[in-house]
């Protein structure tokens, strides 16, 4: 036997070895393989046979892809049905879609049975919510991503989503999830956990959320507490956005911690050094202060010397004169000086006086000039004291002599 009689012999035999170890194929088989090549609507598998398989771009995915290559790599193991066989044009089309969702209805069962916590990533945003491929369509709820309400979920697609199987029905391929059940059982276990640690009275830094009409929610370690808009200043507050903005840091002081219905109560002034405290520093007795009438009542003037620090003005320190009401000579909002005439810390009460920071008017000339003419007159009548005689009659002679 020649030397190319034997080449040839060799070459038909590994041939045939090749041949009897070639994959046998039909319609409806399912074979693993590698990608090996990827195009824009297709994905070729290399599984053994004697020529790859194709996969379209409709097949590689439960969910839509514009491309082959964001549902595959190449060099990635896949399992794939077969769908059609032309061994004449060497057309083998496969279906990866078809062996995931027959894989994935067992698997979401399961994580739906034990409330399985799984990553998924967003495949796409269509209205209403969120599409991703868990081996079929998952859909979830523009409800159910966040804890919060998201205007616009545009930016969300390729992003990875910890969520759970909330509604699985296999005859409708019905598959909701949620992230937001996720997210709400860690909140929860947090708040628990946080709220265990808080004790009253303890003074800590949070981040301003979000402001109501009635005051600030703060965040004191993944955890709101509320701020009211009474506990947010020492001075009167109209609206928290005159005081604080949202993504302020603030310290607050824990007034109340109530796990039963989850609440906790916080206070920024409380946090804070009080009017009060200063006042002792900042007032002495004998002061003369600037200051604001707050409120006036039949009594006297309540008059603020400083944010949170009020004091009377009794109604006998308003004027040198007399007065029947303040009203006569005060107004609500007007700045006036005051003398500080006692300070008590203990007690936050302050004692002013408006006259004593003004000189006491002179008597009027014409009343003391009469009265002097009365007095140097002996005749002058005392009828209207009820007397019915004369300074003369009764003290001439004395008066004479004072003369």
């Amino acid at each position: 036997m020649t030397e190319e009689m034997k080449m040839q012999e060799t070459v038909e035999t590994e041939n045939q070895e090749a041949m009897d170890h070639m994959v046998a194929l039909k319609k409806g088989d399912t074979v693993k393989g590698t990608i090996v090549k990827i195009d824009d609507n297709q994905a070729y598998v290399s599984f053994g046979y004697k020529y790859d398989g194709v996969i379209p771009v409709r097949e590689l995915s439960a969910v839509q892809v514009d491309n082959a290559a964001d549902a595959v790599q190449v060099g990635q193991e896949v399992e794939c049905r077969v769908v059609s066989i032309d061994d004449e044009r060497e057309k083998l089309i496969l279906s990866k879609r078809q062996i995931d969702s027959e894989n994935a209805w067992e698997a979401l069962q399961s994580r739906f049975d034990n409330q399985e916590v799984f990553e998924v990533v967003v495949a796409d945003v269509v209205k209403g919510g969120i599409v991703v491929d868990v081996g079929v369509r998952g859909f979830i709820p523009a409800s159910m991503v966040e804890r919060h309400f998201v205007e616009d979920f545009s930016d969300y697609k390729g992003r990875t989503l910890r969520v759970k199987v909330k509604e699985l029905d296999r005859e409708n391929n019905k598959v909701i999830l949620s992230q937001k059940d996720v997210l709400d059982e860690e909140f929860e276990a947090n708040k628990q956990k946080v709220m265990a640690s808080l004790k009253e009275g303890q003074e800590i830094e949070g981040t301003v959320q979000r402001l109501t009409q009635f005051g600030a929610f703060v965040d004191i370690g993944g955890v709101d507490g509320l701020v009211h808009v009474s506990e947010l200043a020492w001075t009167h507050v109209d609206k928290p956005s005159d005081v604080v903005q949202e993504g302020q840091t603030v310290k607050v002081k824990v007034l109340k911690v109530d796990p039963a219905n989850g609440k906790i109560s916080l206070s920024m002034k409380a946090a804070q050094p009080g009017p009060w405290d200063t006042a002792a520093t900042q007032f002495k007795v004998g002061d003369i202060v600037s200051g604001q009438v707050k409120r006036l009542v039949n009594f006297g003037a309540f008059v603020e010397i400083a944010p949170g620090v009020e004091g009377l003005v009794h109604i006998s320190q308003i004027a040198h004169r007399h007065i029947a009401t303040p009203f006569e000579v005060l107004k609500e909002g007007e700045t006036v000086q005051v003398k500080i005439l006692d300070l008590n810390v203990a007690d936050k009460r302050v004692s002013l006086s408006i006259k004593e920071t003004e000189e006491a008017p002179a008597p009027a000339p014409k009343a003391e000039k009469a009265l002097k003419e009365e007095l140097n007159n002996p005749n002058v009548s005392l009828n209207n004291q009820g007397l019915s005689f004369t300074l003369g009659e009764k003290f001439g002679d004395k008066l004479s002599k004072l003369k």
